[in-house]
C-alpha cells in the first residue's frame, strides 16, 4: 500500500468515476469504470456479486483506483492510488455503501436503486460491496 496524501484522497472523493483495476491470476490488470464513494481512507463500490471483479478480488486483494471518465478513459496525469480490496458480505455494510452512493450521486443513484428493487433485479442479481483501503 502506498502513502496517500490529502490532495489525492480529495481528488478521488470528488471525481464522478474511477477506474477500478483488479488483477487476474496471471497478473494482468483489468480496468472497470465504477461509481464510488470515499469515507475516511476507504473507497467503496457496489457491484453484482457474480461480477468478474469480485472473482478477481477473491483471488488477490490488490487494487488500483484511478480517476477516469464515464467510459473509463484515463487522462494522462490522472490521480491514482493503490490499495487493498475486500468484499463486504454483511447487510449493514451494504446499507452503508448504498447510503454513501445515494449521498454522492443523488437522484441518479436513487432511481437506479429503486428500479432494481421494483423489477426484482436485487433478487435475481444479488449485490456486494467492495471496500478498497487506500
Amino acid at each position: 500500500m502506498t502513502s496517500l496524501d490529502r490532495r489525492t484522497l480529495d481528488a478521488l472523493a470528488r471525481s464522478r468515476y474511477v477506474s477500478l483495476t483488479t488483477y487476474r491470476e496471471d497478473g494482468l490488470g483489468i480496468d472497470t469504470p465504477v461509481w464510488h464513494a470515499v469515507d475516511h481512507r476507504t473507497l467503496y463500490v457496489l457491484t453484482r456479486a457474480d461480477s468478474w471483479k469480485v472473482r478477481r478480488i477473491r483471488r488477490t486483494p490488490r487494487a488500483v483506483v484511478t480517476v477516469c471518465t464515464v467510459r473509463g478513459r484515463i487522462e494522462q496525469g490522472a490521480v491514482r492510488a493503490e490499495g487493498t480490496a475486500r468484499l463486504l458480505p454483511e447487510a449493514d455494510e451494504l446499507d452503508h455503501v448504498r447510503g454513501l452512493l445515494a449521498g454522492k450521486y443523488g437522484w441518479q443513484y436513487r432511481v437506479t436503486d429503486l428500479s432494481a428493487r421494483l423489477t426484482g433485479g436485487r433478487r435475481r442479481h444479488p449485490m456486494t460491496g467492495i471496500a478498497v483501503a487506500l
